[in-house]
């Protein structure tokens, strides 16, 4: 059950971050933002422990700063996989995952507190 609210806890954000970011990120619908998340969900479980494990060096060379990169190529993976969503580069799949991680994180913070 947690799982599926944070999934819509996800999905509300990202749709309301595209209207936000409107020419740069683009979402068609709320369902293709339900989608969007489960795949960024299963992305983050799966496929960032090994980028975080492959770039080990170079997460420490620069003291944790590159986990922000292997943010951004998530998203831009999960957007190549999910049709009906539009994100213009890196910069703005960097804005979009700075701002999704802590409106999420406030948000779950928020929530488990109750």
């Amino acid at each position: 059950m947690r799982f599926i609210i944070n999934i819509l806890i996800t999905a509300v954000v990202v749709y309301v971050l595209s209207k936000l970011l409107a020419p740069y990120v683009v979402i068609n619908s709320f369902s293709t933002a339900i989608v969007f998340s489960i795949v960024l969900a299963v992305l983050n479980f799966i496929v960032k422990p090994l980028l975080v494990l492959l770039t080990l060096p170079l997460t420490i060379i620069t003291l944790g700063l590159f986990l922000l990169v292997i943010n951004v190529i998530i998203i831009l993976l999960a957007d190549k996989f999910v049709s009906g969503i539009r994100i213009d580069g890196f910069l703005w799949a960097f804005i979009f995952g700075l701002i999704l991680s802590v409106v999420t994180s406030v948000l779950h913070q928020r929530r488990s507190r109750r």
